[in-house]
């Protein structure tokens, strides 16, 4: 069968549906800027000019909810996969390459990134090189050295920078992060974070590796594709529609597992609230882990060390697996919810959300027939939009609410995560100042990974 004749196509008719749908139930929580009712009240001269660059996937969510500013140049590698996105927008200029667009495009006064992980970094330098305010989906980077290096860029440069991690705009997150720096539960020293969804199968139907090995058939690259881009400054490979769309996500080559899938999401409310900062070991477990594959389950443990008055602490993130039920948690009772989420484990007590930080909850369920929960100290989002609060601070001229000044250092635990996973008879040492692994040198090139010749950040 063929994927990408069966893939779920969105035709234009159906985008716009979707959109008018989208802000029409939004309206009466979500400020205008994100809506699309906004477009007819917003003055064409006050709406931000955007461009957007891969939009297959979470892209087109992150437009819906822009759709109150203007899109003035669009870009993707692969113009079938796009074409929806393409059809809504007759008038934007249209793009392959994101270099052209950002050297022809100069009035541009944001981009909105949802390329594959691979290519999360080379773009977003690319546009903070040329003073473009920048939203990435997560994770920021697909590997340490890049998270580092775009958050330095973009503090230098003074752009507004956010990550796509919508749980951090959400009220559920404050929530969590007010009770627990509160000491609802008292001081928190072991948290357990989980997803129980997986890749297996990986890619499509048409295709399973076997031992981590890539797939031997030659396919020819369709002609709405543009394949050399599409890789960017990942090892060049031939073309295989195991590999796009979607399902890069499972290769170690393009995508960052679920470790930063959704541990991006759910490991959010977890350093917020303990004021997380470098690791110092991270020790992993899995079902099999190679150079090519991201494995079907893992364990992966993170040891912090004391921070302030906050004591040491240990992070543990279950990938393909739930959380082990301790004992104060009466059975029956639902940790975080039904694919995955967070259990905080305190000196008093046990708190639970969900993958997104939201639905904050007390363990056992009868605590909170009496709790009221602290008085909020930490700001709301207005309509709880991560896109909205991007367009806010670019307006004001103040940091958005996961700039990459946070949102770098949580992408780098998640790909710290999937470092140890390659190296399972040993943890490895992390020394973050100087951004090394201390014990095991040959883990220092997933540190920072190579580019292919010709490629750059």
């Amino acid at each position: 069968m063929n994927q990408r004749t069966t893939r779920g196509k969105m035709t234009r008719r159906t985008f716009l549906a979707s959109t008018a749908a989208l802000s029409a139930a939004s309206c009466a929580t979500v400020p205008h800027v994100v809506t699309g009712a906004a477009a007819a009240k917003t003055p064409a001269n006050e709406r931000l000019n955007l461009g957007a660059i891969g939009f297959g996937g979470m892209g087109a969510g992150n437009i819906r909810n822009l759709s109150g500013e203007q899109f003035v140049a669009l870009c993707d590698v692969d113009t079938e996969y796009a074409e929806p996105i393409f059809d809504a927008f007759p008038e934007a200029r249209r793009y392959a390459d994101y270099r052209e667009m950002l050297a022809a495009e100069s009035d541009l006064d944001g981009v909105v990134i949802a390329t594959p992980d691979h290519t999360h970094a080379v773009i977003a330098m690319a546009a903070i090189k040329a003073g473009k305010h920048v939203f990435c989906q997560k994770p920021l980077a697909h590997d340490v050295y890049e998270c580092r290096m775009l958050a330095q860029a973009a503090a230098e440069a003074g752009v507004v920078t956010q990550m796509g991690i919508q749980g951090h705009a959400g009220n559920g997150t404050r929530t969590v992060v007010e009770c627990i720096q509160a000491g609802v539960i008292g001081e928190v020293r072991e948290v357990h974070a989980f997803c129980t969804d997986s890749y297996y199968p990986w890619g499509h139907e048409s295709w399973s590796p076997k031992e981590g090995r890539v797939p031997e058939e030659t396919v020819p690259v369709p002609d709405t594709l543009n394949w050399d881009l599409w890789l960017g400054p990942a090892a060049a490979r031939p073309y295989h529609p195991c590999y796009h769309p979607r399902a890069w996500r499972a290769f170690q080559a393009f995508g960052s597992g679920w470790m930063a899938d959704r541990g991006a999401h759910s490991l959010d409310s977890v350093k917020w609230a303990l004021n997380l900062g470098h690791p110092t070991r991270i020790s992993a477990t899995s079902t099999g882990t190679t150079d090519e594959m991201h494995p079907v389950s893992a364990v992966v443990t993170f040891e912090f060390p004391k921070r302030g008055k906050m004591p040491p602490a240990t992070v543990t993130w279950y990938t393909g697996l739930h959380v082990p039920r301790p004992a104060e948690a009466p059975a029956g009772e639902q940790i975080g919810d039904a694919t995955g989420g967070v259990l905080y484990i305190g000196s008093e007590g046990l708190m639970t959300c969900d993958t997104y930080g939201e639905r904050p909850r007390l363990l056992p369920a009868a605590r909170m027939e009496k709790f009221k929960a602290p008085e909020p100290s930490i700001p709301r989002v207005e309509g709880e939009s991560i896109e909205g609060d991007w367009v806010r601070a670019i307006r004001s001229g103040t940091k958005a609410c996961a700039d990459f000044s946070y949102s770098g250092p949580l992408t780098e635990i998640c790909a710290l995560g999937n470092i140890a996973k390659r190296f399972e008879d040993a943890p490895i040492e992390w020394d973050g100042d100087a951004m090394t692994v201390t014990n095991l040198p040959d883990a220092n090139k997933y540190v920072r990974t190579a580019y292919r010749e010709g490629w750059s950040l």
